[in-house]
């Protein structure tokens, strides 16, 4: 390949990848020694085998052999390609094992996660406690649940800590995809569907439900009392059953639900 040393480590920039990555190599999965784009390619093939001991999701450390997609050369995990001299990726991190040409998603190494984030390192910190890294805005700012991002996301199951989706810390610190989040309020669901506590400001509607109680009055048969338990305060309240809901007597709340009731 001619031209100067840059126009050879920036030929193919952007042109080559996948749905997943912009990148200019791709990685023979350790395995099962096939070759792929991409992890996630990887993995969403294998997700799809027919046999289900066969499927298996590849660990991004173990990658240890790349193929450039400029000149076909199989080679050790490198940022240039030992043949053509073409950068495999702009962006290049030897833990990861991950290659990128597209630099405005801003990626960056955290030695604490222990994988590659995007968004630019000067806007994220990582929290210790719930283990992974959260936006500057988050700091100080939100309720730590340990390792809460080491999980699946409680409404789409995918796991949460290297997803590519962006994801929310709702205020009970359990975390979810945002835009699951998005669907869940969407479907008028407010409770966080691990802890059920409520996940939005939930005032106006406590209102409304204080109104149409007000105004639905129950039969003589059912005026009893019932104890409950709050989903938000965790207080336990002795109040009268109404088909309506039954407000916490501690918060306002009416995310309850009963826990003993008249013998």
């Amino acid at each position: 390949m001619e031209g100067s040393a840059d126009q050879r480590l920036d030929f193919g920039k952007m042109g080559y990848g996948c749905k997943h990555y912009r990148r200019r190599c791709k990685i023979r999965a350790p395995c099962c020694d096939e070759i792929f784009p991409c992890r996630h390619c990887h993995n969403e093939a294998t997700s799809l085998l027919k046999n289900v001991g066969d499927r298996h999701e590849l660990v991004r450390h173990d990658v240890r052999q790349v193929v450039c997609s400029v000149c076909d050369t199989e080679q050790q995990v490198q940022q240039v390609c030992e043949n053509c001299g073409v950068k495999l990726g702009e962006y290049f991190c030897y833990v990861c094992k991950f290659y990128d040409d597209d630099m405005e998603k801003g990626q960056f190494h955290c030695n604490q996660c222990g994988i590659c984030r995007v968004g630019g390192r000067e806007n994220f910190f990582h929290c210790q406690k719930c283990g992974s890294c959260y936006s500057v805005s988050l700091r100080d700012n939100h309720l730590c649940v340990e390792n809460s991002m080491h999980h699946h996301c409680s409404i789409c199951y995918e796991y949460l800590f290297d997803s590519l989706k962006d994801t929310l810390v709702m205020k009970c610190g359990h975390t979810m995809h945002f835009e699951c989040f998005h669907e869940m309020a969407l479907r008028d669901k407010y409770r966080c569907p691990i802890c059920s506590k409520s996940v939005m400001d939930m005032t106006e509607a406590w209102k409304k439900l204080d109104l149409e109680v007000q105004e639905t009055i129950m039969p003589e048969g059912y005026r009893y009392k019932v104890w409950i338990l709050c989903n938000d305060c965790h207080d336990t309240t002795e109040v009268y059953y109404h088909i309506i809901g039954q407000k916490c007597g501690h918060c306002n709340s009416f995310n309850t639900r009963t826990i003993r009731s008249p013998k």
